[in-house]
């Protein structure tokens, strides 16, 4: 893996994206090479998830700076598919393209299993820096949705307590609120596909930069439920734009 990282002239945000993977891509360059905790061994599982926690934190259980999102505890064909999308260019982010590059297909499905099965616990909600006004219209679309604009509450798909609904479809709480807004935001600019029928597309279409927003606000500040976990697959009946059909 390491063989596919190119050093070239970058420039300083790219650059700064780029360091989390290199200082953890650098123990499997250099046998026996230490780690705060010990040494990483190869062919392991904790080597081949190095890159992925760097940024993602351990057990993948959020970074820390606000943007790189949870992967412990999501439905891991929803993990599986978004490895895939960002190896085949349906998701647009450099770090994560490059790096899973030529991956095969059972590798990266290791990788989403072994995330899917980590269930560390949510930290505390940030805390709600918006208007009342906008956490409420945030609030309303994502727990009522409107029907006028044919817009789709977010539990419709995503559960009751927000926390997906399996196979494919991730929970939103517990996630960065700069992550939920620039998610949404790639949907709407088609930066971010999906396989049809790509829902959350048309979906995103429809909100407006204030939707957005006050969505990011909203489920960014809720508190994690202890019941919170994916819906049982047939749970809930998908709305027909979606065809019945999780967000791959």
């Amino acid at each position: 893996m390491l063989a596919r990282l190119s050093f070239r002239i970058v420039s300083p945000p790219r650059l700064r994206a780029f360091l989390p993977l290199l200082a953890a891509l650098l123990p499997l360059a250099m046998p026996g090479a230490a780690r705060a905790d010990g040494p990483l061994r190869p062919d392991t599982m904790a080597a081949r998830v190095a890159a992925c926690t760097a940024c993602h934190g351990e057990q993948g259980r959020a970074g820390a700076d606000g943007y790189y999102p949870r992967l412990a505890g999501k439905p891991a064909e929803y993990l599986y598919h978004q490895l895939l999308n960002f190896r085949d260019g349906r998701r647009q982010y450099r770090p994560m393209a490059h790096l899973l590059a030529g991956l095969p297909d059972a590798y990266l499905r290791e990788i989403a299993a072994y995330f899917s099965g980590q269930h560390a616990p949510y930290p505390p909600p940030a805390r709600a820096e918006a208007a009342a006004a906008v956490l409420e219209a945030g609030r309303a679309l994502a727990l009522e949705g409107d029907r006028a604009r044919g817009l789709p509450a977010c539990v419709s798909c995503h559960g009751a307590e927000l926390g997906g609904m399996l196979p494919a479809i991730p929970g939103l709480l517990g996630l960065p609120r700069d992550y939920i807004g620039s998610q949404v935001g790639a949907w709407k600019n088609g930066l971010r596909r999906a396989a049809p029928p790509d829902c959350m597309a048309d979906v995103a279409a429809r909100l407006t930069p204030a939707d957005i927003a006050a969505l990011a606000a909203w489920l960014s500040s809720r508190p994690v439920p202890a019941s919170y976990a994916p819906q049982p697959a047939g749970a809930a009946q998908l709305p027909a734009e979606c065809g019945g059909q999780g967000q791959r």
